[in-house]
């Protein structure tokens, strides 16, 4: 008997699986209908937490803006991981990089334009008290 006719039916259509298309079983933390509820439940409790950090005095005023933004990446990587179900499996390696790339793309945008404008304003020319007179 081959090694290839020991296995079973489901390791062979696994190894054959696109990118993308893996299983979900049941005994992963974000897997069947317990991942999902889990993962509805932590969204829920993420979203109030943004809303209580935002309307209320419980943090100190500047940093509701930094607690809002932990939150959101809290919220971003429980909906990867419990509704798109990206893990560091070896069967996720793609969509792993897809994603790494994709975050790249945006930061190299986000912080070139802020290089940029930032770059722009100390290279402008001076302007004369009658220039700044004029300015709507």
């Amino acid at each position: 008997m081959s090694e290839i006719d020991s296995r079973t039916d489901e390791e062979l259509d696994r190894r054959d699986s696109a990118p993308g298309e893996e299983r979900i079983t049941e005994h992963e933390l974000a897997g069947g209908l317990s991942g999902y509820l889990l993962g509805f439940g932590l969204a829920i409790l993420l979203t109030i937490a943004s809303f209580l950090a935002a309307q209320t005095g419980l943090i100190y005023q500047p940093a509701v803006i930094s607690a809002l933004v932990v939150l959101a990446i809290a919220q971003m990587g429980v909906h990867l991981v419990f509704f798109l179900h990206l893990t560091t499996g070896p069967d996720n390696t793609n969509n792993v990089l897809a994603l790494a790339f994709g975050v790249l793309i945006v930061a190299l945008v986000v912080i070139g334009s802020v290089w940029i404008m930032a770059h722009l304003s100390l290279n402008m020319a001076a302007m004369s008290a009658h220039q700044a007179g004029m300015m709507p």
